[in-house]
């Protein structure tokens, strides 16, 4: 995209509020982003070949949402902090290690997903965040879910395709968690306590490709109430 491109795409952002700027070979942000006004509500960055995103971002006060996906990212800025009002946050395909914790303000957060990178920790400052709903974390590096994971507000949980082999039971005091993903994980069958199955709100506990058998799954104490609740979703659905 030729800086002619460019610029037209941000005059007519500055009537819409939204840029998109994607499947470009960008390697750097933009320049002329850095006086640009604060007006945009959408940033759509996403399939370029950015490796570094700039402190100029947290100008842009007003984001309610950021596609950052498909890049070669490695880091996020601390300036994220500064997107209080982000709703969506996109990152997924980039080769992120770690999430900075300055994403604890971004508390209007609904929907985050740092899929496909290389994260290793479970990132803990999204606890607390109230409107979040959904966080993909599937396919990173993640070994362990901490305590900390009983205070997300989730509905859906996707762990899928990490390395986890330790759960914490503060999971089933998520009071909103009904899906958790942990396809394709180092979990034994152990890891799914009591605690978690009778006292949970999971309704849809998807755990294939661990280190156990279905039968041992199925035998587990608090299976049953496991699937009471699964098969009470089920009947509402038809």
């Amino acid at each position: 995209m030729g800086n002619k491109q460019i610029k037209q795409h941000l005059e007519t952002a500055q009537k819409t509020g939204i840029l998109k700027i994607s499947l470009q070979r960008l390697q750097e942000f933009p320049p002329q982003l850095k006086t640009y006004p604060n007006v945009l509500k959408t940033m759509d960055l996403s399939e370029n070949r950015f490796e570094k995103i700039p402190d100029d971002l947290g100008r842009f006060t007003l984001l309610k949402h950021l596609n950052l996906s498909g890049n070669k990212l490695t880091e996020l800025p601390d300036v994220m902090g500064d997107l209080i009002k982000l709703e969506v946050l996109l990152v997924m395909d980039n080769f992120l290690t770690k999430i900075p914790k300055t994403l604890a303000n971004c508390s209007h957060l609904k929907t985050v997903n740092l899929s496909h990178n290389q994260i290793r920790d479970f990132p803990v400052m999204l606890s607390g965040l109230k409107h979040l709903d959904v966080l993909d974390l599937s396919r990173n590096q993640i070994t362990s879910v901490p305590n900390e994971v009983g205070t997300l507000y989730i509905t859906e949980l996707n762990l899928n395709q990490n390395q986890i082999s330790s759960l914490s039971e503060n999971i089933a005091a998520c009071p909103k968690l009904k899906t958790l993903r942990l396809e394709e994980n180092c979990l034994q069958a152990s890891a799914f306590t009591p605690h978690i199955l009778k006292e949970s709100k999971i309704c849809n506990l998807a755990v294939d490709g661990n280190l156990f058998n279905n039968k041992q799954f199925t035998e587990l104490d608090g299976y049953d109430s496991y699937m009471e609740r699964y098969t009470a979703v089920k009947k509402k659905m038809f």
